[in-house]
């Protein structure tokens, strides 16, 4: 094959990697635009509901780290063709499912063939391209990631209306998926490491359950009492399950690495500090990621959007993300993963920091959001990737990424829970925001319609206010609810913020740790 084929197989392959990864990333954001419908459609609670998303989490959470690996032994392209064609047939199982409990194992199924795509994707490029292109093919698979990511909900909107029924946010994955496979059959070259060790069974198994574990710990976190919840047994008792089963499984790898095996997280890769600090990196962009979450909601409750059309604020920042992840990948090409890293940490500190130090009006939250956007954009492809793969062989590409993957995203689910404790404070301080602006202007009570303002949401707090008679009583409490609800968020972004700082401390710490490792490589003399 020579330098033209090669290139334009490689275009193929890049491309083909990019739509899978859209496709993957895009299906837990389209649920929760239809997760209403199809609760009502089996007629079960919103608790129960919420477990189509929480299972789709647990299954990428365990297949990513696996993946990784099987795809560094028996081949990316193999492992890539398979996992399309599981969540292809897991798609078409979800739309076709008579029941709830079915419809759950088929959740549980589209996401060990989702949990992958993006893993392989990235594994292939740093393995088939030359360093000087990685980074903008990462930042691209990056760009689709993010992106997918936060227009999920939009999407699934859009197609719920276009439709009338949520099968078909699941039934346009299979022709994707089926034009995937047919494709990518002879435009993806093979690559895989040469081991031929026997597979760390007992590893897998432990990795697995120390994973369920602990994510579904975090899971039965409380917003409202984000702190206190760590003493329910169901938090306390499943993440700490889960912090034994990883010491564990480190004591079972480092001795199955020592016998020359073939270790399903090796042991050498989860001591180096450079590989620590990138996981600690990965963690703090799922927190950036997290933030994201709430945006519709902001819009919403500060900005007076109204609730159909708060989503649609999310496509500014998602678009800033895209060409963030993007610029990133060039970046990385040219000036490297660490100094990247260092511009996308400042960039978001000033994006989120805007929030709640500037943004009171629309225009200041598209320009506020765009900036965040670009910033943790960076992120979510090629840095990160690139300091992955500088920590080990070709054997484990895939073992390393995946481990980052699954690093981001606990921190993606443990944070939510976190910032919707601020927004729940936030509002629980209206009825004193209101008492205190009327005493201030020396009114007494609060009238009729806010006797009780506890179990209100904030639409049904708006509404009452505009049965108020007398303006200044109205417009005091509309300042009280707008400024309780701004520092609730603002305590969102601020810590935002907050982990953007971290990010910077972080890297500069890591880029310390690389700089000795690289001085302990042995320079290769070349002989006359």
């Amino acid at each position: 094959m020579n330098s033209v084929q090669k290139k334009h197989s490689s275009n193929w392959a890049i491309t083909l990697f990019t739509i899978g990864v859209f496709m993957a990333a895009l299906d837990n954001g389209i649920i929760s635009a239809a997760l209403t419908t199809i609760n009502d459609s089996f007629g079960v609670s919103a608790s129960w509901g919420s477990w189509g998303i929480t299972l789709y989490t647990l299954g990428l959470a365990v297949s990513v780290p696996i993946i990784g690996k099987l795809s560094d032994r028996f081949g990316r392209k193999r492992l890539f063709l398979i996992e399309v064609a599981l969540f292809g047939i897991g798609s078409l199982l979800v739309a076709l499912s008579s029941s709830f409990p079915m419809f759950l194992l088929s959740r549980l199924f589209q996401a060990f063939g989702g949990g992958g795509i993006f893993i392989i994707g990235s594994s292939h490029v740093l393995t088939t391209l030359p360093k000087e292109k990685q980074g903008k093919a990462l930042g691209l698979l990056g760009a689709m990631n993010g992106m997918a990511a936060v227009l999920g909900p939009n999407v699934g909107s859009f197609l719920l209306d276009l439709t009338g029924n949520w099968h078909w946010l699941f039934l346009i994955n299979i022709p994707i998926a089926a034009v995937l496979i047919i494709l990518g059959i002879p435009f993806i070259t093979e690559t895989k490491a040469s081991s031929t060790k026997r597979l760390d069974f007992v590893g897998t198994t432990i990795l697995s359950l120390a994973i369920l574990s602990l994510m579904y710990g975090i899971t039965n976190l409380d917003a409202g009492n984000f702190f206190g919840s760590f003493a329910d047994p169901m938090v306390y008792g499943f993440v700490l399950g889960g912090v034994i089963l990883f010491i564990l499984l480190v004591l079972y790898e480092k001795n199955l690495e020592a016998r020359s095996g073939d270790p399903i997280l090796a042991y050498s890769l989860l001591s180096s500090k450079v590989f620590q600090w990138t996981l600690l990196i990965g963690f703090f962009s799922g927190g950036l990621l997290a933030a994201v979450i709430f945006i519709p909601s902001f819009v919403e409750q500060f900005l007076g959007v109204s609730a159909e059309k708060s989503g649609y604020w999310m496509t500014p920042l998602a678009l800033a993300s895209g060409v963030g992840a993007g610029l990133g990948g060039v970046l990385v090409d040219k000036k490297g993963p660490v100094f990247t890293t260092i511009i996308s940490g400042v960039i978001s500190l000033v994006g989120f920091a805007l929030f709640p130090l500037w943004v009171t009006e629309r225009w200041e939250f598209v320009i506020a959001s765009m900036i965040a956007g670009v910033g943790f954009g960076f992120l979510l492809g090629a840095p990160l990737n690139v300091l992955v793969s500088e920590s080990v062989d070709n054997s484990n590409k895939g073992s390393a990424l995946g481990t980052l993957s699954l690093i981001r995203q606990i921190g993606l689910t443990l944070s939510p829970t976190l910032y919707a404790g601020f927004i729940a404070a936030g509002a629980s301080n209206i009825g004193n925001e209101i008492k205190s602006g009327l005493a201030a202007a020396g009114i007494s009570g609060s009238g009729p319609a806010f006797s009780d303002i506890s179990g209100m949401s904030t639409s049904q707090l708006y509404e009452a206010v505009e049965q108020i008679p007398d303006p200044t009583i109205k417009e005091i409490i509309m300042n009280a609810i707008h400024d309780s609800i701004g520092k609730g968020f603002g305590n969102l972004y601020l810590t935002a913020a907050i982990i953007s700082t971290l990010v910077i401390v972080s890297i500069l710490i890591l880029s310390i740790y690389r700089k000795k490792s690289l001085q302990k490589e042995p320079v290769k003399i070349p002989l006359a």
